[in-house]
């Protein structure tokens, strides 16, 4: 199973590209987690912000493979605890689906990619920095790896 976390965004601090790629390496060949990167369109005090959205929207939506579950992180969304979390990435690899992961930037996502996802998920109701949002999923998504496989690093 390959999880894709698409996400708006480049050029991220070190300490987020080294959060990130700490438990991206962790989780075996056959469980990936794959980051690909959507360029954030230019912001200014004088950028239309629904076009800049709907331009990212539009790079979201070709990033995501054909057949793949969908997966809007939204901070309105329902929130799983790591048990469900868990809970519903073996049902993803059950149902042998790869997964995509759609994290908006600054303004928010796209309604299209909210209309296009399977599932709204959010991690919390707060606000959380998009490129926070990287680190906190590929740990999250680790930590669902090993609840499946009884790995002792969630006790």
């Amino acid at each position: 199973m390959r999880v894709r976390l698409i996400a708006v965004g480049s050029k991220m601090p070190k300490w987020v590209t080294e959060g990130y790629d700490e438990y991206a390496k962790r989780l075996p060949k056959d469980f990936s987690l794959e980051l690909v990167e959507i360029p954030m369109s230019p912001r200014g005090k004088n950028t239309d912000i629904p076009k800049a959205i709907r331009k990212e929207g539009d790079s979201m939506l070709e990033a995501i493979p054909s057949g793949d579950k969908v997966i809007a992180m939204e901070v309105l969304g329902k929130e799983w605890s790591t048990d469900q979390l868990a809970d519903q990435t073996e049902q993803w690899r059950m149902d042998g689906h790869n997964v995509s992961l759609l994290v908006g930037g600054p303004d928010g996502l796209d309604p299209r990619c909210t209309a296009r996802a399977d599932q709204v998920w959010s991690l919390s109701r707060l606000t959380l920095p998009h490129p926070m949002v990287r680190v906190i999923l590929a740990e999250q998504i680790y930590r669902a790896w090993t609840l499946m496989n009884n790995h002792p690093y969630h006790r």
